[in-house]
């Protein structure tokens, strides 16, 4: 099983391949798609889409983790936090592939068992080398998470959405 995990934001969007064979979990890429503070909100949309869409062309995963909506204070970092999962599910759903949601504490509890350090038991999980940058460590932890619920108890495992 192959899975996309994406921890979408505007500016700084982490994404992450994580193959499970077995019980053993690799990863197979991960890193950031930037887009330059003064980059309008549009092109970035567009650059998410696209990069997204190479990614899915490129390793061909069985599935997409995302990280959920969570409360907001601010509107405004929602409706831009909505927008990118819009773009990033548009994306996943084009090319045929089931897109599953995650709420960041499940996420950390997948990989920490409680939700401590994330970014170092991800490098521990999976092997790497080098610490990934924060957001590329939480696409990795969110598909981690999906991996390990799709090897446990049907009943419990998530539904796409």
């Amino acid at each position: 099983m192959k899975v996309l995990g994406v921890d979408a934001s505007l500016r700084s969007t982490g994404v992450g391949i994580v193959e499970r064979n077995g019980a053993r979990l690799q990863a197979g890429a991960y890193g950031l798609i930037k887009n330059p503070p003064q980059a309008p909100h549009s092109v970035c949309l567009r650059r998410v889409h696209e990069e997204i869409t190479a990614l899915l062309n490129r390793h061909h995963p069985d599935a997409a983790a995302i990280e959920g909506g969570f409360y907001f204070k601010n509107v405004r970092t929602a409706m831009i936090l909505g927008e990118v999962r819009g773009v990033v599910i548009a994306a996943c759903a084009a090319a045929g592939v089931p897109v599953y949601e995650y709420s960041p504490r499940s996420a950390k509890q997948a990989v920490t068992g409680f939700g401590g350090a994330q970014k170092d038991m991800v490098v521990a999980i999976l092997g790497l080398q080098e610490t990934p940058p924060e957001d590329a460590a939480d696409a990795l932890a969110i598909a981690i998470c999906h991996a390990q619920s799709q090897s446990g108890v049907a009943a419990l495992q998530q539904q796409p959405i």
